[in-house]
Parts: structure tokens; sequence; C-alpha cells
């Protein structure tokens, strides 16, 4: 019987994410397609260094060694490479001793229409392009802006996200956008007991609880914070709203308009997701960054 990934926490990640392919993709931009080849295949033996999404995807897969419960979480390769110049991609996977199996290799093509198929709850790529079509798809998706690759030196894996147009849906944002801040105040105030919907990463939350919940609490290895430039007394329909979804989160920073950045680097984040183009400027160079392509601030 074929083995299946359903009761498994999938992600999906580029090799441009999780590897430096920026010399080689000069070249291929510089040069076209058989330079790049010829590239690739000359060097195959020669690891990639570590890209972006490289400690975030290290930590993902250390998981499955301390839940003592078999393989919790999958990571899988998507890649525009064809498997001939990928093959230095396996070899810098191998070599870095990362426990990723599964990949395809798409030839030039994108390849995000392999999401779905993979029962993927996340997808991580630095082509915004494959990103919009997997948030299209109904997959947490962003696209990784970060200035370099960031270490935390902490052990757990500390997840932060935005909440309007991340966690939920942007009908508050667009009154806000629309009509202003006071206008947005009042609406949310006036909303308080009715639960926002869910936005694009409110599935991948609730399977990142599930794997939480396969730890003690004391000893989870995985830490989620909302952080979000709301204030009260727009804070109670959030709260009223993760009660609902029966989903919880281990902090809640309540901004009120305050930059993101120190509080992200207090928190220690792996990974920070945000719709806002701004608020991901300002974290890449300190903090590992994913920007969600969705939402009326990306219309």
């Amino acid at each position: 019987m074929p083995e299946k990934l359903d009761d498994k926490l999938v992600i999906a990640i580029s090799s441009r994410a999780l590897f430096n392919l920026d010399e080689s993709h000069q070249v291929f931009q510089n040069q076209g397609l058989q330079a790049y080849s010829d590239y690739q295949v000359a060097r195959e033996e020669d690891p990639l260094e570590p890209g972006e999404a490289f400690p975030l995807v290290h930590k993902l897969l250390r998981l499955n060694t301390l839940s003592g419960t078999g393989q919790q979480v999958e990571v899988v390769l998507l890649s525009r490479n064809s498997a001939d110049t990928g093959l230095r991609v396996f070899n810098s996977i191998e070599h870095y001793g990362l426990a990723i199996n599964r990949a395809a290799f798409c030839g030039g093509e994108s390849p995000w229409r392999y999401i779905n198929a993979f029962g993927c709850q996340l997808f991580l790529s630095s082509e915004a392009e494959d990103v919009r079509n997997a948030l299209e798809c109904g997959v947490a998706a962003a696209t990784l802006v970060s200035g370099g690759r960031q270490e935390t030196g902490n052990e757990q894996l500390r997840f932060a996200f935005d909440g309007d147009a991340v966690l939920f849906s942007d009908e508050a944002e667009r009154v806000y956008k629309s009509e202003g801040l006071e206008a947005f105040t009042a609406s949310e105030k006036a909303a308080a007991r009715q639960p926002l919907a869910g936005g694009p990463f409110k599935p991948f939350l609730s399977a990142l609880q599930r794997l939480q919940q396969a730890f003690p609490a004391s000893e989870a290895p995985i830490r989620t914070a909302l952080v979000t430039a709301r204030s009260a007394p727009a804070h109670e329909r959030v709260i009223r709203t993760l009660r609902a979804w029966n989903i919880r989160i281990d902090e809640s920073i309540f901004l009120g308009g305050l930059d993101k950045t120190e509080f992200l680097r207090a928190y220690q984040a792996d990974v920070f997701f945000d719709d806002q183009q701004t608020h991901c400027e300002s974290a890449r160079e300190h903090i590992a960054t994913g920007h969600v392509p969705h939402g009326v601030a990306n219309s």
C-alpha cells in the first residue's frame, strides 16, 4: 500500500530558499540555461552554502528525533531545477545530513502545482509568483525576503505571525484601509464577540498545535506568537476568535502601531510571517522573514 503523509506536518521548500544559489542564479541570468547547467554539473560535488531557510528546516527535522513517536515532520523539496542540475542540491542535502527524501525537479517550470499532491501545509520560496499560486490553492505560503541567514541560538523552534490577512482574514484590515483607524477600532469593538474568518495561515497554526500536543507542555520544542499592530480595544476580537477556533497561541503581543522588529528579536523568532511589505522590510535584516502576498494590502 502506498505511504501517506496525512498524519505529518509537511513543509515544502524551494531549493533557493534552502541553499544559497545566488552565484549560480547569476550565471543563469547572465549566460543562459546551458551555462547554468554546465556550472552546476561541474560543481555537483561541491556542497552549497546554507540559505535563508536552512536553520528553520534543520530545527523542523530535529523534531523527529525529539518526539519518540516516529516521524512527525516531512520536508519536501520543490525546485525549478532539472534532476540533472538538481543533483548538486541533493548532494548538499546529504552533506548536511538533512533527512529530506522527497522532491520534485520541474525543469524550469513552476513547482507549486505539486504542493497539494504532497499534502503540504506550508510552502516557502524565493519566487513570489509561486507563492501567490500556492496561496490561491489554499496552502499557507510566504516569499522569504530575509537579508541573510539568521541563527537564534535557541534550540526551541519559534514561529511569529501577524494577525490580519495572515492568521485571520483581511476583513478588519479592509475597514482600516478604507475608513481609517477610528472606524476600524469602532468596528472591532462592536464585533468583539463575532469570530474573524480564518486567514491563509490558520490551518498551518492548527497543524503546529497538533504537533505541540505530542510533547509535554513544559518540554514543547515549538513556541508560537501573535505579533500584531492591534491594541485595546481591538484585542478582544482576536482573543475570542482563537478561543472559538480552539487554537492556543503561546504569546500574544499587541503593539498599537509600534515597530515589530525589536519585539521579534526579544522573542527570538526563527521566522516571522506578515502580509505588509513595510513590516517585512523592517524585520528582514534581523529575523528570517516571510512575506505573505495576501489580502487588501497586496491587492
